[in-house]
């Protein structure tokens, strides 16, 4: 056994290396099967409409030339398939290897096989392999492995969704065509079967066997194996249950193996009746559903209907008396053994003595349980075929026939788990300090028999014991006889004992010694430490090993989930039963050893991965069942709260004596102290579950309640943040801050709440909740911001997604918004908007342009403040800032696209500036040249309107935002402000020198500091949204000139309105608000080289200088012309906006003709 697996032996390290590798296959498959894009289903119509032609199934390979054809004709779909490949090569890529990899797996068998037939490994043949003990086991699994990744395929995969996954792969992967690449014989394997998990879906013909028969298997290999798992004990099993009743559990480990080997030999499934006969009577005489791996039950009464000789060996297990016999065995069963577990389980019945006397004893308890707790678990479940009626019929008798009672057999589950870990304890810890006890015995009995041979020698006074010396020369024999033992030579040190013993009771017999009751005593301690060191010497790790096979638990591995709400019951009413449930999760973490133990045994250095996602996967669990406390808490939170805010009067400073008794409310506050006593039991209930290593994962019970907490809080949180933001797009400006006032209750609520329970479960409260708020924001916005990038964030990729603490993903509201950040943003737009709104500067406010009713101003912004927090405010920002860029990149598309490429355009532009150069002169016939070019522009200038006036809007939102939270920053952390304009002024100085003398030091590419504090001053407000670079453009031809052509054309839409400062639309159904106009101008200027802004005020400064010019020749008033004041007017706000310096236009315009300008406004 020990030859096959050598190092030096390199038949048995190939094959078991392969097993291993097959353990690693099918953990990767599970965790990948949680990862299935959703668009790759198709499972709606705007999917199916939006991707339809870009994922398809293997109907592909036959008109694949149409296909791509299709994409590369439609630039819309080119450009989505280009975005769906960046998005998703990734996570297709791992789907595409781990496929790869069943092909690569059985290929390596084959190869493996042909080896062995060919002699390629001296002396070994198949035959002599299934000599060998653990030659045969690995032979079986290898086999075995390969269906179970099949069939884990079918289960966890739909056949048309692997098909997608498949084929986008092939048609976005570069290495399709590569010589090593074996797409093809991938996807002839795993292409679909037909197979369907759909409750009432019927099962394909000739399935599984035409699936595992895709790649062909040596059949003689199958038959051999076959043969073996017949006839022999291949995992030496039943030592471990020497009753013969339990012979089907003990071969349960390969019974599984037959159940799918014989799929790669149907013929035996269909027409060898004996074979079948001998099968079903070995393996399943008591029994009909079988675990096939972690925990997916097959129903065999449905998996083999379609064969005739396994149908008909399979109708005697079935029978009506032999279920009703076994139905009321194990029901009987389940009450009484729960009931003997009990009396073991109560304090002090498992002393050490009793354990060592009863081993035995308790390993046939123990045994009846497993074997009770695994026939009831698997045959009272619905495995999914509860529609074929047979099927749903012996379920059913087996319910009613063994009285069954969810709560009895969960009972008996949580005790016998007990049981089991007490009892593991205690043996590990008697191994532990086996020998150490064994030498203090033997010490202790060697003492004594010097004792007495020293007391009947006469040379110790005794009383009334006189001096004998044959029993002296006994006593020192015996002495001797002890001091020989020896604990490495067990079983002769075993033999002597008993002898030593028997010897002890017939000298206290025969000469008269109990007269004594000092020798009596002596002898019958001496007895004693020599009964000790005989149990002790029976204290073997085969009693370890027995218990751990015996309580096996990798059967339940996905029904344990049926049992969940009893335990959360169970909890709820009493919260200690946590200690209990402790030793069932350390129970169900015995199914890890089936996948590990040979990826173990080969030092695989997928080890690692594959217990961390079984170990997450039962910790996860744990985790779920552990969740009803943070809830329960978080109920009798509410209540607390309630009664604090509703009932319970604000106790003021000063109190006269006689309404004292009014304040004192002390109903009101015996109520608040019992739900705080309740909350700290719940606490106290978690923390008795002590730190347990589940798999490889430590789960300390202070962090479970922490994370159990937080979770609870996260659910809560986001609930309320998407409930209160949802809004009737009908609704009123006010509205919006009722909403928030709403939601700042809620949000004080549960900040109340965490402030006061922090020090009865020693949290730290403000801690969680800013981080956690912090994170559901964070995520909610980079889900939001997701709809305007190409490459997005998924779940699995996002830092502030956990498996433990998940944020909840709500359906969006179809209104163009993913969740509620997105929401909000559009309700602010929506009352803002340049269409219906006037922006007044100087109060920071927007009017509605009918009924010159305030709608939106700086109090709003305090409330959003007040609600969502700094972060909140900070990813409203963000949000913004992706929504700018959209709109600035779409004004890039369309100029460059459609405008630049109109030849027309070009040349009218070209003219226009050749007649305006140099700028310093002035522009004769000025009513003529400039409304031209005006004129023929007129069908595109209200599209770019359009983006200049939403880009002005949304940096006027920007600058509240920011306003805000730079009062809030000085107001709440003035050293933090202080400390963070310093600092940014200090940076700003070195970068500026270090571009005067570029040997100065300058932050490089790898260093975090000037990302890291940009995020520090936009949380701060130290920003000016105006300054922002949001996209980088290339330069583009005459753009100053064609900017100022397009604001010549928008200001006579506008009218400077002098009690309000500034430039208001002039007609209601042409709106162009002046601020969100100007601004935008300057936003869009910003993006190019500053350059383009200078030349940009030079035609400007130009216009002004030729029309005054022009309006003195003509006139004789002294009024200006709209036209000449709302271009004056422009240009004060352009500058304000674009914190362009005084001097800087007086060196372009003169200084005297503002200050007119200025004094006639003011006039």
């Amino acid at each position: 056994m020990a030859d096959f697996l050598a190092e030096d032996n390199s038949c048995g390290q190939i094959l078991l290396k392969l097993v291993s590798r097959g353990n690693a296959i099918i953990a990767e498959l599970l965790r990948l099967s949680d990862y299935v894009p959703g668009v790759f289903k198709l499972e709606n119509k705007e999917e199916r409409e939006r991707y339809g032609d870009i994922i398809v199934d293997f109907s592909y390979f036959k008109t694949s030339e149409y296909v791509e054809k299709k994409v590369e004709n439609s630039p819309e779909l080119q450009d989505l398939d280009e975005a769906f490949r960046d998005n998703n090569l990734e996570i297709l890529t791992r789907f595409y290897l781990a496929f790869e990899s069943i092909h690569k797996y059985i290929s390596d068998l084959k190869s493996y096989l042909e080896d062995l037939d060919e002699g390629i490994f001296i002396q070994q043949t198949l035959e002599s392999i299934l000599l060998n003990v653990e030659g045969k086991q690995l032979m079986c699994e290898a086999l075995y492995l390969y269906g179970v990744m099949l069939l884990t395929v079918d289960w966890k995969f739909d056949g048309v969704v692997r098909e997608r996954l498949l084929v986008s792969y092939y048609r976005y992967c570069a290495t399709k065509d590569a010589a090593e690449s074996n797409i093809d014989d991938v996807c002839k394997l795993l292409r679909s079967t037909g197979y369907s998990r759909a409750p009432g879906a019927k099962r394909p013909p000739k399935y599984p066997e035409e699936y595992f028969s895709r790649v062909p298997i040596p059949s003689q290999l199958s038959k051999m194996l076959i043969g073996r798992l017949r006839s022999d004990d291949i995992y030496n099993q039943i030592s471990s249950y020497p009753v013969p009743e339990h012979r089907s559990t003990a071969l349960a480990n390969q019974a599984r193996i037959l159940y799918v080997i014989l799929y790669f030999s149907p013929e035996i499934l269909h027409n060898e009746n004996a074979k079948m006969r001998e099968i079903v009577d070995k393996h399943f005489p008591d029994n009909w559903v079988v675990n096939v791996y972690m925990g997916h039950l097959i129903n065999l009464v449905e998996a083999w209907e379609p064969y005739k000789a396994a149908k008909t060996a399979l109708s005697n297990t079935i029978t009506q008396i032999n279920l009703r016999e076994l139905a009321v065995k194990y029901g009987r069963n389940v009450r009484s053994l729960d009931a003997s577990v009990l009396k073991f389980l109560k304090e002090g019945a498992l002393t050490e003595d009793y354990v060592l006397d009863s081993i035995p004893k308790l390993m046939h308890l123990i045994r009846e349980c497993n074997v009770t707790l695994r026939w009831m678990m698997l045959h009272i479940v619905d495995t999914g075929v509860d529609y074929v009626k047979k099927c749903r019929q012996l379920r059913e008798a087996v319910m009613v026939g063994s009285e069954f009672s969810a709560k009895s057999l969960f009972d008996l589950l949580i005790d016998t788990s007990q049981i089991e870990f007490v009892i593991k304890e205690m043996f590990k810890d008697l191994l532990s300090k086996k020998e150490k006890d064994w030498e203090v015995s033997k010490k202790e009995s060697f003492e004594r028999m010097e004792e007495l041979s020293e007391v009947f020698s006469g040379n110790k006074p005794l009383t009334r014991i006189e001096k004998n010396a044959s029993l002296q020369a006994w006593f020192t024999e015996m002495k001797n006889q002890i001091n020989l033992l020896s604990y490495e030579d067990s079983t002769s040190a075993g033999r002597k004992i008993v002898q030593l013993i028997q010897a002890l009771e017939e000298v206290q017999e025969f000469h008269q010694l109990e007269t004594n009751m000092q020798v009596k005593q002596f002898l019958a301690e001496t007895r004693n430490y020599l009964h000790k060191m005989l149990r002790i010497i029976n204290i073997k790790e085969e009693n370890l090993i027995n218990l751990d096979i015996i309580a096996d638990f990798s059967y339940a591995w996905e029904i344990i989930d049926n049992y969940t709400e009893l335990m959360q019951k169970g909890i709820r009413k009493d919260p200690s039963l946590v200690t209990k449930l402790r030793a069932t999760f350390l129970k169900a973490a015995s199914a890890l050893d089936l996948p590990l133990v040979r990826i173990g045994q080969c030092n695989s250095p997928d080890l690692r991965s594959v217990s961390q996602f079984y170990s997450a996967e039962l910790v996860s669990y744990v985790r779920n069942v552990l969740q009803i406390i943070p809830q329960t808490m978080f109920a009798l939170l509410g209540q607390i709260v309630k009664l604090q805010t509703s009932d319970l009067k604000p106790l003021p400073t000063r109190l006269d004596k006689d309404k004292l008794k009014e304040f004192a409310q002390l109903d009101h506050r015996y109520k608040v102290a019992k739900l705080t006593h309740s909350i700290s039991i719940y606490t106290e209930g978690i923390l008795l579950m002590k730190t347990t290593l589940v798999g490889i994962i430590k789960v300390d019970p202070k962090r479970l309640l922490e994370d159990g907490i937080r979770k609870e809080l996260v659910l809560r949180v986001a609930f309320a943040l998407h409930k209160g933001l949802m809004f009737n797009p009908k609704s009123k400006a006010n509205e919006l801050s009722h909403y928030l006032k709403h939601l700042q209750a809620i949000m004080d609520g549960f900040k109340r709440s965490f402030e006061y329970i922090q020090d009865y479960v020693n949290i730290y409260g403000l801690k969680i909740w800013q981080e956690e708020v912090t994170r559901i924001i964070n995520y909610n916005i980079e889900q939001e911001c997701n709809s305007f990038l190409r490459k997005k964030i998924e779940d699995w990729q996002s830092i502030y997604q956990s498996s433990a603490i998940p944020i909840p993903r709500y359906p969006p509201l179809g209104d163009g918004s993913i969740n509620f950040i997105g929401r909000l943003a559009r309700e602010i737009l929506r009352f803002t908007d340049y269409r219906t709104t006037s922006y007044i500067n100087q109060m920071n406010a927007w009017y509605d342009v009918k009924t010159k009713e305030e709608l939106i101003n700086i109090k709003l912004f305090s409330q959003l403040q007040a609600s969502l927090g700094t972060c909140g405010l900070t990813g409203l920002d963000r949000l913004l800032c992706f929504m700018i860029v959209k709109e600035l990149q779409n004004f890039q598309v369309f100029h460059v696209r459609r405008t630049m490429n109109d030849k027309l355009f070009c040349s009218m532009l070209n003219s226009l500036n050749q007649q305006l150069q140099p700028t310093t002169k002035l522009v004769g016939n000025i009513s003529k040249i400039y409304p031209i070019f005006v004129a023929k522009m007129e069908k595109k200038w209200p599209l770019y309107a359009a983006i200049i006036l939403k880009v002005g809007q949304m940096q006027l939102i920007r600058r509240q935002i920011l306003r805000e939270l730079n009062f809030t920053c000085k107001f709440d952390s003035k050293m933090l402000s202080g400390c963070l304009e310093t600092f940014n002024k200090a940076i700003l100085l070195d970068i500026q020198k270090h571009y005067a003398d570029p040997n100065l030091p300058y932050p490089g590419e790898d260093n975090p500091l000037l990302f890291e504090l940009t995020t520090y001053l936009e949380a701060a407000g130290i920003a000016d949204p105006f300054k922002k670079i949001y996209v980088t453009m290339r330069n583009i031809p005459n753009l100053p000139l064609f900017i100022f052509t397009f604001v010549l054309a928008q200001l006579p839409k506008l009218n400077f309105v002098k009690s309000a400062g500034g430039l208001f639309s002039k007609k209601l159904n042409d709106p162009c608000d002046g601020a969100p106009f100007v601004a935008g101008i300057a936003t869009l200027l910003q993006q190019f080289h500053v350059k383009n802004s200078d030349i940009f005020l030079h035609y400007i400064a130009q216009y002004l200088r030729s029309i005054m010019d022009s309006a003195i020749s003509t006139t004789k008033t002294n009024e200006l012309s709209p036209d000449v004041t709302n271009c004056f007017v422009f240009l004060d706000n352009f500058i304000h906006y674009a914190n362009i310096p005084r001097k800087h236009i007086e060196a372009i315009f003169p200084d005297y003709v503002f200050n007119e300008f200025y004094h006639y406004v003011s006039g």
